[in-house]
């Protein structure tokens, strides 16, 4: 069985034991709740892998307290130093090179050269890596390909009996994973949107005086390998088929409306019943685990939403929800 503790002191301080053990432990961050292991430890990172049933081709993110310990670990850029300047703490993930001697296990970056690098804002976590006092690698606490979780219970449904423990802190204030930036070349790559839009990224680069330019990833290939976590075509996938930009629901679908132009039907959801986006994105993973849970062998169905801003991160996430798998 798993521990599900609240966090508390004391609770902080066997989680970080267990980390320093080499075992498991799922914790909440701003985003998702996260599944944390020893980052420079290769047997618990592989544990990781195992949990999750995630390919050893996938990336993963590791946390750090601090934008220093993130530096030490990865080359600082310039277009780096200034989205950290900006955006750290708080949900930004930064791909950088790896420094020489990077203590980081290599299956942690799927033995690639760049290493995938945050420093998260809720005190629950940041209390956890200043515990430990090392990097914690963790990846979303879920089988691979499924919902992110956004809630303790989420992580327990799914995971009870595979991992050591789990910190409950509530639910997470974003409820979607980070935006992951690649720093290492003369413009910044948007690899996955996520919490820190489009528009704020360009315009913390226009601040720091460099090219504010951001320039989205193309999709992968067949056979090719991410080099950051997010990027897999089909991903954050709820057990029945979801479809997407639908105006009302089928009898055999549940509907997930947004705005007062898409009122959920009689036993459906909303993501925000006024249209508000950062609503829509906080409460995402929570009412898709909600429409999966109770809605038996049925589809779910989910209204448009607007593309602008948080939007973008939206609808990357309902896309790969809803690709064939």
């Amino acid at each position: 069985m798993t521990d599900c503790l609240k966090i508390t002191a004391d609770n902080i301080a066997a989680a970080a034991g267990v980390l320093t053990n080499g075992g498991l432990v799922a914790f909440p961050t701003e985003t998702v709740y996260g599944l944390g292991a020893n980052a420079c430890d290769g047997d618990a990172v592989a544990a990781i892998f195992a949990a999750k049933q995630r390919p050893s081709f996938n990336p993963l993110i590791s946390h750090v307290a601090t934008s220093d310990m993130a530096f030490d670990l990865g080359r600082k850029t310039p277009i780096a130093a200034a989205l950290a300047a900006a955006f750290w703490p708080g949900p930004l993930t930064l791909i950088l090179h790896r420094a020489d001697n990077c203590p980081i296990a290599r299956l942690t970056s799927a033995g690639l050269d760049k290493i995938a690098l945050r420093v998260p804002s809720h005190a629950g976590a940041r209390d956890l890596l200043t515990a430990f006092g090392g990097a914690i690698a963790a990846p979303s606490a879920n089988p691979s390909g499924r919902l992110s979780p956004s809630r303790a219970e989420h992580v327990m449904a799914l995971m009870d009996g595979q991992i050591d423990m789990v910190l409950d802190g509530g639910p997470c204030e974003s409820g979607l994973e980070s935006t992951i930036v690649d720093c290492t070349g003369e413009q910044a790559v948007l690899l996955r949107p996520g919490g820190v839009t489009r528009a704020a990224l360009s315009a913390a680069l226009l601040s720091a005086g460099l090219d504010d330019t951001i320039i989205h990833s193309a999709p992968l290939n067949d056979g090719e390998a991410p080099i950051s976590p997010g990027q897999l075509s089909s991903h954050y996938a709820p057990k029945n088929a979801l479809r997407l930009n639908t105006q009302s629901p089928h009898d055999n679908e549940i509907f997930i409306g947004f705005g007062p132009s898409y009122p959920p039907n009689e036993d459906g959801y909303t993501l925000s019943p006024s249209g508000n986006l950062r609503e829509a994105a906080a409460r995402l993973f929570d009412i898709l685990h909600n429409a999966d849970n109770t809605g038996g062998d049925r589809g779910i169905a989910i209204a448009p939403i607007p593309i602008e801003g948080l939007g973008e991160a939206i609808n990357d996430r309902l896309r790969r929800a809803a690709a064939p798998r």
